[in-house]
Formats: C-alpha cells, structure tokens, sequence
C-alpha cells in the first residue's frame, strides 16, 4: 500500500564508456554525464520501486542545477508527497546528488498507479 512520506532510491555511477555509449546512440558530443541518462535513473525507480510494477508516466519536469561529473556515485530518490485515489495519482518529488550532497537535479513527477490507496 503506498503512503505519503514513502521513498525510493538508487546509486549509480556512469563511466566514460557509458558516454561513448550514449554518444554512439544520439549522436551528441558529451563531456559529462547526459541529463537523459540521469532522467532515466528516476524512470528505473519509478517503474521497479515506487511505485513499481504497472506504473504509468503522466508528467515529468526536472530542473537541472549543475552537470554531474563521471565516475562519481549519484544518488537518485523519488518521494511521495501526495496521493489522489479518485484518480489512481502519484506526487513524487524527485532528486538526484552526489554523495557528498551536491544537488544535480530536482524535480516532480506524476504518475498513474494500480495501488492509490483511498483515504476515507
């Protein structure tokens, strides 16, 4: 059953490899890591974790303060911070840091869930 205040997260660094990956995919040139491959992580925990299985993306919006360096641990984590049962809706706020706290991105998402329990 999903709550309020319930949280998800992840770690995980991206190599130089991970670029020339990337590179090769989206034929972009790239120096640190892509905002896409972070937005991923948030995908990944949206859709295995929390809240998991069956979810469906309505609504993502990030705001991105500073590039995120390679070969550094990222923490990603989503929080719920509002449930709307009417409607099978998840509020999650999104974050992504290093792990000595530097602020890479947040952000919201809005997802469809099976599981929105009814608060009466």
């Amino acid at each position: 059953m999903l709550t309020v205040g319930e949280s998800a997260h992840l770690v995980r660094s991206y190599s130089q490899d991970d670029l020339h990956a990337f590179a090769a995919l989206s034929s972009a040139s790239v120096k640190a890591v892509p905002e896409p491959l972070i937005a991923a992580l948030f995908s990944q925990l949206l859709g295995m974790e929390l809240p998991g299985f069956g979810t469906n993306y309505l609504k993502q919006e990030l705001r991105f303060k500073t590039p995120a360096p390679l070969n550094t641990p990222l923490e990603a984590r989503v929080e719920i911070i509002r449930l709307r049962p009417e409607k099978h809706l998840v509020d999650l706020c999104a974050t992504c840091r290093t792990i000595d706290g530097r602020l890479i991105c947040e952000g919201r998402s809005l997802v469809k869930a099976k599981d929105v329990p009814n608060a009466f």
